[in-house]
């Protein structure tokens, strides 16, 4: 049976009710111990013991708070699974839901290739409260991590469906069902067995050349610069006056531009264009995805959006809003910048949008 770390790094699986709402408790791993144990009836002598795998836990210090969440917590992230990477089979990160798919698509673009599973989840109701999910969850991950079928990459396992990380997206606000992959296939799925769809996880990592050394992915920490990276969301209204205060930021490197339909801005009378070739040609990078939640950006199929490649823009497919900024994030944190870094934002690196 595999050996599987829980790396608990914060939200709300780990709270507990206050007259003010939920707060961080303390005592998490004793907690969860005995809400598994009791679950799973996992008592001394029940046979039932063997269908959990053995696990260790281990908490961030300071635990991360979701909403809070910076890039530079993905480091810390990193540096906890790299510290212990050759001694387990599989990984679970527990994480707080509202940024749990950014976190996801970073680590994905972090940690490259893998030879082992990456499995973020948590829950809309803390563990040990009424009708939690926490519980069901977390076993699902454990489970699924476990599994010899399961992907070699970052993933998140939510109400019984297993996402790759950088597809997925939070969907819902109150519903279990909170996460899904809208333009990506689920990887696998919790029934009564589970269940993975065969040909769609990624290559596992694997040592270079005929070295028997064990297979380390990449645990490079990265320098995020604040405000390299940022996301404008094309609406009715948008002004050129927001529109040069954005582009116009001394420490802009990125933007993610979210637009309309198949990829389509609003012209601000001739404005927005204008402004966006000045900022391409300045060397930053623009990246185009959609406001909807399936379908690719197809700059062209209308002339407004076609007039974006003669801009400079570039179309990212179907990304997500959130792998689209953290894949500019850690490709500008690697140094990649002008044709490379365009290079780069167009082609898959780790399955989070469709070949161009």
């Amino acid at each position: 049976m595999s050996r599987l770390l829980i790396l608990h790094t914060g939200g709300t699986i780990g709270m507990r009710p206050s007259p003010t709402g939920y707060v961080p408790a303390e005592g998490f791993p004793d907690r969860l111990a005995h809400h598994l144990s009791g679950s799973l009836g996992t008592q001394l002598g029940d046979p039932g013991r063997a269908r959990l795998p053995d696990y260790h836990l281990i908490e961030l210090a300071p635990l991360i708070d979701s909403a809070d969440l910076a890039p530079v917590d993905w480091n810390r992230i990193v540096a906890a699974l790299a510290e212990h990477w050759h001694g387990y089979d599989g990984f679970i990160v527990l994480h707080g839901t509202d940024t749990l798919a950014y976190t996801a698509s970073a680590l994905s673009f972090m940690l490259g290739a893998l030879d082992k599973p990456v499995v973020l989840t948590g829950a809309q109701i803390p563990l040990g409260e009424p009708r939690s999910d926490a519980i069901n969850n977390l076993t699902t991950a454990l489970l699924m991590a476990a599994d010899p079928a399961a992907p070699r990459e970052v993933c998140i396992a939510f109400h019984d469906r297993l996402l790759r990380g950088n597809r997925a997206r939070k969907v819902r606000s109150q519903g279990f069902d909170a996460f899904d992959s809208p333009d990506a296939p689920w990887l696998g799925e919790a029934g009564i067995a589970l269940s993975f769809r065969p040909g769609l996880a990624l290559a596992p990592g694997r040592p270079e050349g005929d070295s028997a050394t064990a297979f380390t992915p990449d645990v490079t920490p990265r320098q995020f610069a604040p405000g390299a990276v940022t996301m404008l969301p094309v609406h009715p209204g948008l002004s050129a006056a927001m529109l040069d205060a954005v582009l116009g930021d001394p420490a802009l490197k990125g933007l993610v531009l979210q637009t309309y339909g198949v990829g389509n801005p609003p012209s601000l009378d001739g404005v927005l264009i204008e402004r966006l070739a000045r900022a391409s040609q300045a060397g930053i990078a623009i990246l185009n995805v959609s406001q909807c939640q399936q379908g690719l950006v197809v700059q062209g199929a209308y002339a407004s959006g076609g007039t974006l490649n003669a801009a400079g823009v570039i179309p990212g497919a179907d990304l997500t809003p959130e792998a689209a900024l953290t894949k500019l994030q850690v490709l500008i944190a690697d140094g990649l910048e002008g044709e490379a870094l365009r290079a780069a934002l167009a082609t898959p690196l780790r399955g989070e949008m469709s070949p161009g």
